[in-house]
């Protein structure tokens, strides 16, 4: 699976929405897949961007463009297995409906985009990283209930 076959599902799943919500949504897919899936959903990197995580791969994909529908990324949402899909399924119902700046908003409270940016004025442009370590271990602390009604995890 690629950062671009998650991002093409979300799509496919939730309709159109804009380039940076669905940066916050393959966030937050990763961040949860991390915790209870133990394993990432795609190898792509994520930055701490002064707007918030941003998978600079999806990011060039859709330079450009305030809007995307399903479709307009060179993606497979048919490449997610079942539990790819379940993972997904469950941070859409816990954040699908938030809106981008809401979930901008969100990402800049939580430590891995914060710590990632360590010393990086706001609103100033980086690349740091948000390592899988960082995501797991912030995540994995919070109560996984709160996202995910039926936190019965394999593994």
């Amino acid at each position: 699976m690629t950062v671009m076959d998650v991002a093409a599902s979300i799509l496919s799943k939730r309709g159109p929405m804009t380039a940076m919500k669905l940066q916050k949504l393959v966030y937050y897919a990763q961040a949860w897949s991390l915790v209870w899936d133990d394993r990432p959903l795609f190898a792509e990197p994520i930055q701490a961007w002064a707007n918030g995580p941003v998978c600079p791969a999806l990011y060039a994909a859709h330079k450009g463009r305030f809007q995307l529908k399903a479709g307009d990324l060179n993606g497979d949402p048919t490449a997610l297995d079942g539990q790819a899909l379940e993972t997904v399924d469950a941070v859409l119902d816990a954040y699908g409906d938030r809106t981008s700046q809401w979930l901008s908003d969100l990402t800049h409270m939580e430590a891995p985009w914060k710590d990632a940016r360590q010393g990086t004025p706001e609103g100033a442009s980086s690349n740091a990283e948000i390592s899988h370590a960082a995501m797991a271990e912030y995540y994995g602390g919070l109560d996984a209930s709160a996202v995910r009604l039926d936190a019965n995890v394999d593994g």
